[in-house]
């Protein structure tokens, strides 16, 4: 059965160079893991590969969701802010947005792009 093994996403770029800049610099995620087919990323839970693709920045969707416990989120975000990541905002049907943050309940998120518009994002309170 496929729920017997990991899976991990997989995000698209046109140019790995610099997105291995934006994931190893920008984004601190250290020791990545270079393969034929692209750069894996690991995490304490799992991670992601980031390969080279024409389609790159077709998915309008988030893609890669960070969680983070809710004392480390305030930090985690000014982490991204002081490395010029910029955070997104877009209607949604409940909660409020306070300078680029969503609070909806007991959770907070922050949205943001890659360098090809691949959609991330940080939160709590998912998992």
């Amino acid at each position: 059965m496929l729920s017997d093994h990991p899976v991990i996403p997989v995000l698209a770029v046109t140019d790995l160079d610099r997105a291995r800049s934006f994931y190893e610099t920008t984004l601190g995620l250290p020791d990545p893991t270079p393969g034929p087919d692209g750069v894996l990323y690991r995490t304490p839970s799992g991670g992601f590969l980031v390969y080279p693709s024409s389609y790159a920045g077709t998915n309008k969707a988030t893609a890669l969701s960070f969680q983070v416990p809710q004392d480390a989120f305030d930090d985690e975000i000014a982490a991204l802010r002081s490395r010029g990541v910029e955070l997104q905002t877009f209607d949604v049907p409940e909660g409020t947005w306070t300078d680029g943050v969503l609070s909806s309940g007991s959770g907070r998120s922050a949205w943001f792009a890659d360098p090809d518009g691949n959609i991330l994002n940080v939160e709590t309170g998912a998992l």
